[in-house]
């Protein structure tokens, strides 16, 4: 059962904190490279009836401080790798960034649940738009920017467009244990109604999350305590860090 305390490490960040690839990829020893291909290939066909992986370039955060998080970009089948087998880490060192919005509009918060056959965190419930920041956010200085890949994810999952919504400052990261996924959590807001964001996910999202639904503030303790044990650890942190949760 997740819970508050299974989040390795809550690190704060400063609003203009700074994400910079400044490294490369190391290379694997060749039993440790087929040690991540194996569980790739089980990924694959365990996620062939549902979707197809694509072995692309995600960040991977060496150093994180609240100023300034660096490192490098990685394969996301090592990724899937030390998630399927957790142990993996002392010798892959992944730490994979992810941008998570916590969306709020005019009735609340909304929170998506991750489909049964995801490859991260199945049937869980977090906060919406969610995923890994990916080489298409990297500038040619090496800084990435974070709020593009949080909109990229805003218009591909919620079918919400940029203009839709006001971007504001980070609130902190939250590293996962086992996993090493790393949350970067920044807030959004939207005056668009409830309903009409229910509407456009089911119009022009995809099928990440089924379904999605929007907690009023003052029933968000309540939400999560009936979702114990379904919930994604950082969605409670990051609203404690919003002021949004006691």
């Amino acid at each position: 059962m997740l819970k508050f305390e299974d989040a390795a490490a809550v690190h704060p960040l400063d609003p203009g904190v700074i994400v910079l690839v400044d490294g490369s990829m190391p290379a694997l020893a060749p039993p440790l490279d087929a040690a991540v291909d194996a569980e790739w290939q089980a990924a694959l066909m365990r996620m062939a009836p549902v979707m197809r992986l694509f072995n692309g370039r995600v960040f991977n955060a060496v150093d994180i401080t609240p100023t300034r998080i660096t490192g490098h970009l990685t394969e996301y089948r090592r990724v899937v790798a030390q998630m399927a087998r957790p142990s993996l880490f002392d010798m892959l060192q992944v730490r994979s960034l992810a941008v998570c919005g916590l969306l709020t509009c005019p009735d609340g918060v909304v929170f998506g649940r991750r489909q049964a056959g995801a490859a991260y965190q199945a049937g869980l419930w977090q906060l919406p738009p969610a995923g890994s920041v990916d080489a298409g956010c990297v500038g040619p200085d090496g800084r990435v920017d974070i709020n593009q890949q949080l909109l990229t994810e805003l218009e591909e999952e919620l079918g919400l467009t940029a203009d839709t919504v006001t971007v504001a400052e980070p609130l902190c990261v939250v590293e996962h244990e086992g996993s090493r996924v790393s949350d970067l959590g920044i807030r959004l807001h939207t005056t668009l109604a409830g309903s009409a964001i229910i509407e456009r996910h089911a119009r022009a999202g995809n099928a990440e999350y089924q379904p999605i639904c929007v907690v009023a503030i003052e029933a968000l303790s309540a939400f999560l305590g009936q979702a114990d044990g379904c919930m994604v650890p950082s969605a409670s942190i990051l609203l404690r860090h919003a002021g949004l949760l006691a």
